[in-house]
C-alpha cells in the first residue's frame, strides 16, 4: 500500500526539530518545515494521537525560509534548522524551551532571559563523529530511518577538522565502527578509531591517534589527550586550560563554554565560606572556575577518564574532592549541606533519587545546566514541588542550525529567597 500523501499548514516548531500541524484534530509533525507553510507530506509512521510525515512539496513557503548552506540538509540527520536564517533559529528555541517549562513543568510564564547566541552559526565544533556507510565511505546517520548517509562535506566542524577530515583514508577492512575528531589548542587534532580490537595500519599524519573499545584506551600514535581553553572573561584568573581524554565528554562549542561559566561565576553567590556540589562534574569545566571563590568544592562523576581529567584539571587546589560513582549512588549517603548545587546532567535528566537527595540537602541554590527541555521541565517540577523557586532560564545556542538547546536555570530556596 502506498503511503498516504497529505496537504497541511504548519503552526509551530517543536522540540526535535519538526513542524507541527494538525487534521482532524490529530497532530502532524514534518520535519524540514516551517510554521505558515502549506507543504505535502507522506505519512510515514501512525501512532495513537499523532502521525509522522516526510517533507515532499512546500507548496506555500514561509517568508522566514531560507536557502540551506550544506548540500545534505534535509537528507542527513544532523542538521534540522538550516533553512531558517540564525535570528529566527534563536527566537524559535527560546520560544520551545519556554513552552517546554510551561508545558510539562506546570511553570506559568517562565522567568525566560533572552538567548546567549554562538560567536560562530558555523564551523563551531571541536568535535565531530563519523559513521561508516555500507560501502566504507565516511557519513552521518540519515534523517530518515538508521542508514548512513555518506557526505564529503560539512559546516559544523571548526575549520582545522573540516581540513582533515575529508583526506581520511580509512579502509573498510580495518572494520571500524565509528571515528571522532576532537580539537585542542595550536590546532592539535585527535583522532579517535573505535572498534572492538586496534587495527592495524599506517600512520602517516601528524596527529595523535587513539583507539577505544570501551574503556579500554590503546594510544596508537602522539598523546592521548588534548587541551581545550575556555576563557569566561577578560583576565587571566577567568582563563583555565583543560585536559580532555579521547573518551571524556567535554562542550563542543568552546566559546559557548566560556559563555556559560561566565554567567554562573556572575549569578551564584559565592564566598571563601561557600560549599559548592558539582553534580556530574565531567572533566571539571565548572569546578576549575569556582575552585578558587569557594571554600570547598565537591565533584561526583561517573566516567572514569572522565574522573582522571577532574584529577589533573584541578591538581592546583586542596579544597576539592571527586566521589567516581553515578550520582544516585553517591548522593544519598552524603552528609553534606552544600550552600549550592551545581548539576550537569545528561539528556535523561535527573533520577529521582537524585532530586530527593538534593533536596534532602536543603542548599539555598540550585543551578541546573540543562540540554533537554523537556526532562527540565520535569525536574523543574519536582524542585519547586520540594520548596524552591525558579528565578531564571536563560538559553545558550550551544548548536546552530541543530534544535538542541542548552540552558541554565537557577532555582533559590523559597525561605531564602524572601
Amino acid at each position: 500500500m502506498t503511503p498516504e500523501l497529505i496537504t497541511i499548514t504548519l503552526d509551530k516548531l517543536t522540540y526535535g526539530g519538526d513542524a507541527l500541524g494538525r487534521i482532524d484534530r490529530r497532530a502532524v509533525f514534518i520535519p524540514f518545515s516551517l510554521p505558515g507553510e502549506t507543504v505535502r507530506a507522506r505519512v510515514v509512521a501512525e501512532k495513537r494521537g499523532h502521525l509522522r510525515a516526510t517533507l515532499v512539496e512546500v507548496l506555500e513557503p514561509s517568508p522566514m525560509r531560507i536557502v540551506p548552506k550544506c548540500k545534505y540538509f534535509g537528507a542527513c540527520g544532523g542538521c534540522h534548522y538550516q533553512h531558517l536564517a540564525y535570528e529566527a533559529q534563536l527566537q524559535a528555541k527560546a520560544e520551545i524551551l519556554s513552552d517546554q517549562l510551561t508545558r510539562i513543568g506546570k511553570i506559568e510564564k517562565p522567568p525566560m532571559l533572552p538567548i546567549i547566541p554562538s560567536p560562530q552559526a558555523w564551523n563551531y565544533r571541536n568535535h565531530v563523529q563519523f559513521h561508516f556507510s555500507e560501502k566504507g565511505c565516511l557519513g552521518y546517520i540519515a534523517a530518515e530511518g538508521s542508514s548512513v548517509l555518506p557526505v564529503d562535506e560539512c559546516h559544523l566542524p571548526e575549520p582545522p577538522l573540516n581540513a582533515l577530515w575529508p583526506k581520511l583514508d580509512l579502509s573498510p577492512e580495518l572494520d571500524l565502527e565509528r571515528v571522532s575528531l576532537r580539537l585542542g589548542n595550536d590546532e592539535e587534532i585527535l583522532l579517535i578509531l573505535e572498534s572492538t580490537e586496534p587495527p592495524e595500519m599506517d600512520l602517516e599524519a601528524d596527529i595523535s591517534v587513539v583507539h577505544l573499545a570501551g574503556n579500554d584506551t590503546v594510544v596508537m600514535a602522539g598523546e592521548p589527550s588534548i587541551s581545550i581553553t575556555v576563557e569566561a572573561g577578560g583576565s587571566p584568573s577567568a582563563q583555565r586550560t583543560f585536559h580532555i581524554s579521547a573518551n571524556s565528554f567535554f562542550q563542543v562549542n568552546t566559546p559557548m563554554a566560556g559563555k556559560m561559566v561566565a554567567h554562573l561565576l556572575k549569578m551564584l553567590p559565592v564566598s571563601a565560606e561557600t560549599t559548592l556540589l558539582d553534580v556530574y562534574c565531567g572533566a571539571g569545566l565548572f569546578a576549575a572556575f569556582f575552585a578558587p571563590r569557594v571554600g570547598r568544592v565537591i565533584g561526583i562523576e561517573a566516567s572514569p577518564s572522565a574522573c582522571e581529567d577532574f584529577a589533573i584539571n584541578l591538581d592546583d587546589f586542596n579544597n576539592v574532592d571527586l566521589y567516581e560513582a553515578p550520582a544516585e549512588a553517591v548522593l544519598p549517603h552524603l552528609d553534606i549541606h552544600p550552600e549550592i548545587i551545581l548539576v550537569d546532567p545528561p539528556r535523561a535528566g535527573l533520577d529521582k533519587k537524585v532530586v530527593d537527595s538534593i533536596l534532602a540537602m536543603d542548599p539555598d541554590q540550585i543551578a541546573y545546566i540543562s540540554c533537554d527541555p523537556a526532562t527540565l521541565g520535569r525536574d523543574a517540577a519536582r524542585l519547586i514541588a520540594g520548596g524552591y523557586r525558579l528565578l531564571e532560564v536563560t538559553p545558550f545556542d550551544l548548536f546552530p542550525q541543530t534544535y538542541h538547546i542548552e540552558s541554565i536555570s537557577l532555582f533559590a530556596k523559597v525561605s531564602a529567597d524572601h
